[in-house]
Protein backbone atom coordinates (compact mmCIF):
# COMPACT_ATOMS: atom_id res chain seq x y z
CA UNK A 1 0.00 0.00 0.00
CA UNK A 2 1.26 3.73 -0.90
CA UNK A 3 0.30 6.74 0.45
CA UNK A 4 0.09 9.71 -1.67
CA UNK A 5 -0.01 13.30 0.43
CA UNK A 6 -1.46 16.13 -1.76
CA UNK A 7 -1.13 19.81 -1.32
CA UNK A 8 -3.88 22.60 -1.15
CA UNK A 9 -6.33 22.03 -4.44
CA UNK A 10 -8.22 25.28 -3.75
CA UNK A 11 -10.92 24.18 -5.99
CA UNK A 12 -8.42 23.25 -9.37
CA UNK A 13 -10.63 20.25 -10.24
CA UNK A 14 -8.85 19.81 -13.65
CA UNK A 15 -5.15 19.30 -12.04
CA UNK A 16 -6.14 17.35 -9.48
CA UNK A 17 -7.96 14.58 -11.66
CA UNK A 18 -4.74 15.11 -14.22
CA UNK A 19 -2.87 14.50 -10.89
CA UNK A 20 -4.78 11.54 -9.68
CA UNK A 21 -4.86 10.09 -13.22
CA UNK A 22 -1.23 10.26 -13.85
CA UNK A 23 0.28 8.69 -10.62
CA UNK A 24 0.35 5.29 -10.19
CA UNK A 25 -2.51 5.05 -6.90
CA UNK A 26 -5.03 2.02 -6.96
CA UNK A 27 -8.03 3.27 -4.59
CA UNK A 28 -8.10 -0.62 -3.63
CA UNK A 29 -5.13 -0.60 -1.94
CA UNK A 30 -3.65 2.90 -2.27
CA UNK A 31 -4.41 5.99 -0.24
CA UNK A 32 -4.50 9.78 -0.76
CA UNK A 33 -3.72 12.50 1.85
CA UNK A 34 -5.20 15.84 1.94
CA UNK A 35 -3.37 18.18 3.67
CA UNK A 36 -6.84 21.22 3.46
CA UNK A 37 -8.09 24.33 1.35
CA UNK A 38 -9.81 21.59 -0.61
CA UNK A 39 -12.44 24.14 -1.83
CA UNK A 40 -12.11 28.42 -3.03
CA UNK A 41 -10.42 30.52 -4.75
CA UNK A 42 -10.18 28.13 -7.59
CA UNK A 43 -13.41 28.17 -10.35
CA UNK A 44 -14.28 23.57 -9.62
CA UNK A 45 -14.68 23.87 -5.89
CA UNK A 46 -17.89 21.75 -6.24
CA UNK A 47 -16.18 18.99 -8.28
CA UNK A 48 -13.55 18.71 -6.21
CA UNK A 49 -15.60 17.74 -2.98
CA UNK A 50 -17.47 15.45 -4.71
CA UNK A 51 -14.86 13.98 -5.94
CA UNK A 52 -12.74 13.37 -2.81
CA UNK A 53 -15.74 12.60 -1.45
CA UNK A 54 -16.24 9.92 -3.51
CA UNK A 55 -12.63 8.33 -2.92
CA UNK A 56 -14.61 7.16 0.79
CA UNK A 57 -12.18 5.54 2.57
CA UNK A 58 -9.34 5.82 -0.29
CA UNK A 59 -9.07 9.50 0.87
CA UNK A 60 -7.72 11.07 4.34
CA UNK A 61 -8.70 15.09 4.52
CA UNK A 62 -7.68 17.49 7.01
CA UNK A 63 -9.66 20.90 7.46
CA UNK A 64 -7.92 24.28 5.99
CA UNK A 65 -8.88 27.58 7.01
CA UNK A 66 -10.94 27.68 3.54
CA UNK A 67 -12.89 24.67 4.28
CA UNK A 68 -13.79 26.43 7.33
CA UNK A 69 -14.98 29.68 5.47
CA UNK A 70 -17.03 27.32 3.56
CA UNK A 71 -18.30 25.75 6.43
CA UNK A 72 -19.16 29.18 8.17
CA UNK A 73 -20.49 31.21 4.90
CA UNK A 74 -23.10 28.14 4.71
CA UNK A 75 -24.45 28.78 8.02
CA UNK A 76 -24.24 32.82 7.70
CA UNK A 77 -21.19 33.64 9.88
CA UNK A 78 -18.15 35.63 8.97
CA UNK A 79 -17.70 37.18 5.93
CA UNK A 80 -17.67 36.92 2.35
CA UNK A 81 -14.49 37.66 0.15
CA UNK A 82 -14.97 39.29 -3.14
CA UNK A 83 -12.02 36.66 -4.26
CA UNK A 84 -14.36 33.87 -2.73
CA UNK A 85 -15.94 30.91 -5.69
CA UNK A 86 -18.25 28.99 -3.14
CA UNK A 87 -21.80 30.43 -4.84
CA UNK A 88 -21.70 26.49 -6.62
CA UNK A 89 -21.30 24.60 -3.72
CA UNK A 90 -24.03 26.60 -1.96
CA UNK A 91 -26.21 26.70 -4.85
CA UNK A 92 -25.85 22.65 -5.27
CA UNK A 93 -28.66 20.33 -4.56
CA UNK A 94 -26.13 18.09 -2.65
CA UNK A 95 -24.86 21.02 -0.40
CA UNK A 96 -26.28 19.85 2.71
CA UNK A 97 -24.52 16.25 2.64
CA UNK A 98 -21.54 17.65 1.14
CA UNK A 99 -20.96 20.26 3.99
CA UNK A 100 -21.68 17.32 6.75
CA UNK A 101 -19.49 15.54 5.23
CA UNK A 102 -16.95 18.58 5.36
CA UNK A 103 -17.46 19.23 8.83
CA UNK A 104 -16.61 15.22 9.92
CA UNK A 105 -13.30 15.59 8.74
CA UNK A 106 -10.74 16.36 11.32
CA UNK A 107 -8.15 19.33 11.62
CA UNK A 108 -5.31 16.83 11.94
CA UNK A 109 -4.42 13.36 11.30
CA UNK A 110 -1.59 10.90 12.74
CA UNK A 111 -0.54 7.86 11.15
CA UNK A 112 2.54 5.85 12.18
CA UNK A 113 5.49 8.19 12.14
CA UNK A 114 3.60 10.11 9.55
CA UNK A 115 1.15 12.74 11.04
CA UNK A 116 -0.94 15.11 8.46
CA UNK A 117 -2.36 18.86 9.27
CA UNK A 118 -3.30 21.98 7.42
CA UNK A 119 -1.16 24.83 8.75
CA UNK A 120 0.73 23.52 11.62
CA UNK A 121 1.40 22.27 15.00
CA UNK A 122 2.29 24.92 18.03
CA UNK A 123 5.64 24.09 19.26
CA UNK A 124 4.70 22.91 22.82
CA UNK A 125 2.58 20.70 21.51
CA UNK A 126 3.32 16.87 20.69
CA UNK A 127 1.69 14.68 18.19
CA UNK A 128 -0.47 13.06 20.77
CA UNK A 129 -1.79 15.92 22.40
CA UNK A 130 -2.26 17.48 18.95
CA UNK A 131 -4.84 14.36 17.96
CA UNK A 132 -6.17 14.92 21.35
CA UNK A 133 -6.76 18.64 20.52
CA UNK A 134 -8.14 18.10 16.78
CA UNK A 135 -10.34 16.15 18.32
CA UNK A 136 -12.06 18.55 20.74
CA UNK A 137 -13.05 20.64 17.66
CA UNK A 138 -14.23 17.64 15.90
CA UNK A 139 -16.62 16.92 18.47
CA UNK A 140 -17.67 20.73 18.34
CA UNK A 141 -17.73 20.65 14.88
CA UNK A 142 -20.64 17.55 14.87
CA UNK A 143 -22.46 18.64 17.84
CA UNK A 144 -26.10 19.42 17.56
CA UNK A 145 -25.41 23.08 17.95
CA UNK A 146 -22.32 23.10 16.13
CA UNK A 147 -23.47 26.59 14.94
CA UNK A 148 -23.20 27.86 18.40
CA UNK A 149 -18.75 27.52 17.62
CA UNK A 150 -19.05 28.57 14.06
CA UNK A 151 -20.22 32.05 15.44
CA UNK A 152 -17.20 32.10 18.21
CA UNK A 153 -14.81 30.02 15.92
CA UNK A 154 -13.28 33.18 13.85
CA UNK A 155 -10.31 35.77 15.44
CA UNK A 156 -6.97 35.92 16.10
CA UNK A 157 -7.27 36.12 19.61
CA UNK A 158 -5.82 34.36 21.78
CA UNK A 159 -2.83 34.38 20.30
CA UNK A 160 -0.54 31.61 22.26
CA UNK A 161 -1.56 28.56 24.13
CA UNK A 162 -2.22 27.16 27.86
CA UNK A 163 -3.33 23.99 28.83
CA UNK A 164 -5.52 25.78 31.17
CA UNK A 165 -8.00 27.79 28.25
CA UNK A 166 -11.51 26.86 27.92
CA UNK A 167 -14.13 27.25 26.25
CA UNK A 168 -14.77 29.13 22.76
CA UNK A 169 -10.78 30.79 23.31
CA UNK A 170 -9.49 27.26 24.00
CA UNK A 171 -10.74 25.75 20.48
CA UNK A 172 -10.13 28.99 18.45
CA UNK A 173 -6.52 28.60 19.48
CA UNK A 174 -6.69 24.99 18.26
CA UNK A 175 -8.04 26.16 14.77
CA UNK A 176 -5.98 28.94 14.37
CA UNK A 177 -2.75 26.71 14.92
CA UNK A 178 -3.96 23.96 12.67
CA UNK A 179 -5.36 25.96 9.83
CA UNK A 180 -3.88 29.60 9.89
CA UNK A 181 -0.70 29.50 11.73
CA UNK A 182 2.86 30.24 9.41
CA UNK A 183 4.89 32.43 11.64
CA UNK A 184 5.29 32.13 15.91
CA UNK A 185 7.85 34.14 18.44
CA UNK A 186 10.18 32.12 19.71
CA UNK A 187 8.28 31.70 22.63
CA UNK A 188 5.13 29.86 20.72
CA UNK A 189 2.81 32.63 20.44
CA UNK A 190 1.08 32.68 16.93
CA UNK A 191 1.84 35.60 14.66
CA UNK A 192 -1.37 35.80 12.33
CA UNK A 193 -1.83 39.80 10.81
CA UNK A 194 1.24 41.53 10.66
CA UNK A 195 2.80 42.37 7.73
CA UNK A 196 5.00 40.04 6.36
CA UNK A 197 2.85 36.89 8.07
CA UNK A 198 2.06 34.96 4.57
CA UNK A 199 5.75 36.07 3.55
CA UNK A 200 8.43 33.08 2.54
CA UNK A 201 11.07 32.93 5.87
CA UNK A 202 13.37 35.30 5.80
CA UNK A 203 11.06 37.85 4.48
CA UNK A 204 8.13 37.60 7.96
CA UNK A 205 7.20 39.66 10.87
CA UNK A 206 10.01 41.01 12.71
CA UNK A 207 11.18 39.22 15.58
CA UNK A 208 9.55 35.57 14.49
CA UNK A 209 10.63 32.65 12.42
CA UNK A 210 8.44 29.68 10.87
CA UNK A 211 6.35 27.46 13.14
CA UNK A 212 8.47 24.10 12.20
CA UNK A 213 11.85 26.21 12.65
CA UNK A 214 11.28 26.89 16.58
CA UNK A 215 14.63 24.82 18.73
CA UNK A 216 12.92 22.48 20.90
CA UNK A 217 9.70 21.96 19.00
CA UNK A 218 7.88 18.87 21.08
CA UNK A 219 6.62 17.16 17.60
CA UNK A 220 10.07 17.11 15.64
CA UNK A 221 10.30 13.65 15.98
CA UNK A 222 7.53 12.94 14.05
CA UNK A 223 7.48 13.64 10.09
CA UNK A 224 4.48 16.19 9.51
CA UNK A 225 3.28 17.16 5.95
CA UNK A 226 1.42 20.29 5.77
CA UNK A 227 0.48 22.76 3.17
CA UNK A 228 -1.33 26.29 3.54
CA UNK A 229 1.92 28.48 3.33
CA UNK A 230 2.15 29.00 -1.05
CA UNK A 231 5.23 31.47 -0.94
CA UNK A 232 7.16 29.09 1.35
CA UNK A 233 6.64 26.59 -1.88
CA UNK A 234 7.76 22.69 -1.55
CA UNK A 235 9.85 22.36 1.58
CA UNK A 236 11.51 18.74 2.51
CA UNK A 237 13.05 18.79 5.55
CA UNK A 238 13.68 14.93 7.87
CA UNK A 239 10.87 15.87 9.94
CA UNK A 240 8.90 18.01 7.92
CA UNK A 241 7.05 17.87 4.46
CA UNK A 242 5.33 21.36 3.21
CA UNK A 243 3.68 20.81 -0.09
CA UNK A 244 1.14 23.78 -1.18
CA UNK A 245 3.06 24.61 -4.36
CA UNK A 246 0.40 27.21 -5.59
CA UNK A 247 -1.15 25.54 -8.26
CA UNK A 248 -4.10 28.26 -7.92
CA UNK A 249 -1.42 30.88 -8.35
CA UNK A 250 -0.30 29.30 -11.89
CA UNK A 251 2.48 27.07 -9.65
CA UNK A 252 2.09 23.68 -9.53
CA UNK A 253 -0.04 20.94 -7.70
CA UNK A 254 2.34 18.56 -5.74
CA UNK A 255 1.70 14.65 -4.54
CA UNK A 256 4.47 13.18 -2.59
CA UNK A 257 4.79 9.38 -1.68
CA UNK A 258 5.45 9.34 1.30
CA UNK A 259 6.90 6.00 1.53
CA UNK A 260 9.85 7.08 -0.46
CA UNK A 261 9.51 10.66 -0.70
CA UNK A 262 9.20 10.70 -4.62
CA UNK A 263 7.13 14.25 -5.63
CA UNK A 264 5.14 14.15 -8.62
CA UNK A 265 4.35 17.36 -9.98
CA UNK A 266 1.98 18.87 -12.10
CA UNK A 267 1.59 22.72 -13.32
CA UNK A 268 -1.41 24.29 -13.18
CA UNK A 269 -2.59 25.44 -15.44
CA UNK A 270 -1.05 26.83 -18.28
CA UNK A 271 0.97 23.90 -18.90
CA UNK A 272 -0.27 20.72 -19.74
CA UNK A 273 2.61 17.94 -19.74
CA UNK A 274 3.71 16.94 -16.02
CA UNK A 275 7.14 18.21 -14.90
CA UNK A 276 9.43 16.64 -12.06
CA UNK A 277 7.96 13.07 -12.45
CA UNK A 278 11.62 10.97 -12.28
Amino acid sequence: MATYAIGDVQGCFDPLRRLVDALPFDPANDRLWFVGDLVNRGPQSLEVLRFVKALGAAATVVLGNHDLHLVMQAEGFGRANKEDTLGPVLAAADRDELLAWLRAQPLFHADGNWAMVHAGLLPAWSVHQAQALSDEVSAALQAPDYREFLAHMWGSEPAAWCDDLVGWERLRVIVNAMTRMRYVTPEGAMELRAAGSKSPPGQGPAGCLPWFSVAGRVSEGQVIVCGHWSALGYHEEPNLLAIDTGCLWGGTLTAVRLEDRRVFCLPCPQQARPLGWD
